[in-house]
């Protein structure tokens, strides 16, 4: 189920808000569960099996773990049972085939695998519940006595399938003393309706572009095309990913919960280290706190620090998807988080601001083409292209081709909105924001009309397009 979609906007959100308000603070968590479980459920099935099963492990473990002389040992092995569950559902295939290709000078058989099906939100619902057995064994958070606690906290709604990836010592807190209240409500709505607008009337309009030009046989693309396909494509992902998280934290905000900020501008950052404080904050944390500094962090001299950064980096890259363009990815972004550590971030801060930044566009933007193809063979000559390396064919792949007036609006709020044009003139003229309560007067009627609009807007998009999944959905 998707949070665009009709059916969740006018029948499941409703009804399951109505339940919430009509059981009171004691069945809230029990209609929260049933409703989160019927979300999964109505997309993945039987696999909600699966999910129940990992939260069932997770809940014993930790029970065991609160009470055992040796909690790591319990730790490791309720860790390794749940990389166990990702590994097996969502890089079994990737394994076999990268053997296959190490095998094939051997003249050895390549291994045959039926595709195993990957469970939607399985790399989610699995970093939920790693984040459960670290927080409780560092004694973070206490361990939830009530298994429906445990199963909400994996399987609450509003971030299972795509994040942001809320940490246990986070929220344990209000599953059990959240209050519900009229402006944190509207404040939820208000952001639900921001980020329905940015995936439905900006993420899915670039999205045509991108599709299109990335559908282009990559030795055939022009230097302009391969950078408009580039560009849309950035745009498509920030708006679709920030939108959900928006929607995610609006939903939360209806239901009483209070998650973490997941993005803030991240295309005006002058590094690559500073996009990645803005960029899925959520999972920069995880793997900080979790594997990053675990790992000794940078307290081990430069050779070790740079060690971590390419480790986290490339399980970054692997947990995004099972592919070597993945991988590729994760090492790019690793590769100059080593060249600023070592000097480049030095310089950067002693530069002016639009060096930073253009250095850090290109860097992220050209690395998104790594993370939008199927293969680094079509990555590698979309690369060529984007540095006038390969002639392409304008005439028969001119930009012009991929735009019309509909995306070319959307492409250009969407720039303007990503390197927070919009804040600039808000400061210019006096404006700031006010997060979460409305504000009152001429400004509070403006932006109610302009919610409005954006709502209404959103639902005829919505009535005239095709089924179009979230990008994260596939994490």
């Amino acid at each position: 189920m998707v949070f665009s979609s009709p059916v969740f906007l006018f029948l499941f959100l409703p009804l399951t808000l109505l339940a919430v308000w009509l059981f009171g603070r004691r069945g809230q968590n029990i209609v929260l569960l049933f409703a989160s479980l019927l979300f999964y459920a109505w997309g993945e099935g039987t696999y909600v099996l699966l999910m129940l099963a990992t939260i069932l492990v997770n809940h014993t473990v930790a029970m065991v773990m609160d009470r055992s002389r040796s909690p790591r040992t319990w730790l490791t092995i309720g860790i390794t049972l749940d990389l166990a569950v990702l590994v097996a559902f969502k890089y079994t295939n990737f394994i076999a085939d990268s053997l296959s290709t190490l095998l094939l000078p051997l003249n050895i058989a390549p291994i045959r695998l039926e595709p195993v099906h990957l469970p939607i939100g399985v790399s989610f619902y699995i970093f939920h519940s790693i984040s459960y057995l670290v927080d409780i064994y560092r004694g973070k958070a206490k361990t939830a006595q009530s298994p429906t606690i445990t199963a909400l906290y994996i399987t609450l709604f509003p971030q299972l399938v795509a994040g942001p990836i809320v940490r246990f010592h986070d929220v344990a807190k209000q599953f059990t003393e959240r209050v519900m209240n009229m402006d944190l409500f509207a404040s939820g709505v208000r952001r639900f309706i921001v980020g329905l607008a940015k995936k439905v009337l900006i993420a899915d309009q670039c999205a045509r572009i991108a599709d299109a030009v990335f559908l282009v046989p990559s030795e055939e693309l022009p230097f302009a095309t391969a950078w408009l396909g580039a560009l849309a494509y950035a745009v498509q992902i920030y708006f679709d990913f920030s939108g959900y998280s928006d929607m995610a934290i609006g939903l939360g905000r209806m239901f009483g919960f209070q998650f973490l900020e997941n993005f803030d501008r991240p295309y005006i950052a002058r590094s690559v280290r500073e996009f990645w404080r803005r960029w899925h904050i959520s999972l920069s944390n995880w793997f900080r706190d979790y594997l990053y500094i675990p790992l000794g962090g940078n307290q081990h001299g430069g050779a070790r620090t740079y060690f971590n950064l390419l480790t986290v980096f490339f399980l970054t890259g692997l947990w995004h998807g099972a592919s070597w363009n993945f991988v590729v990815w994760g090492l790019v972004h690793g590769f100059f988080m080593i060249l600023e550590r070592a000097g480049l971030g030095r310089l950067l801060e002693r530069s002016p601001r639009i060096i930073g930044h253009v250095y850090t566009l290109l860097v992220v933007i050209m690395a998104w083409v790594l993370f939008r193809v199927t293969d680094l063979h079509s990555g590698y000559h979309y690369l060529l292209a984007m540095v006038g390396a390969s002639p392409g064919d304008i005439v028969l792949y001119p930009p012009m081709l991929y735009l019309t007036n509909s995306t070319v609006l959307a492409l250009s709020i969407g720039i303007l909105g990503a390197v927070n044009v919009h804040a600039l003139i808000g400061r210019w003229i006096g404006v700031r924001a006010t997060e979460p309560i409305f504000p009152s007067g001429m400004r509070g009627a403006m932006e109610l009309v302009g919610l409005v609009l954006l709502l209404v807007g959103v639902f005829m998009a919505v009535a005239s397009s095709t089924y179009s999944p979230f990008i994260y959905f596939r994490f």
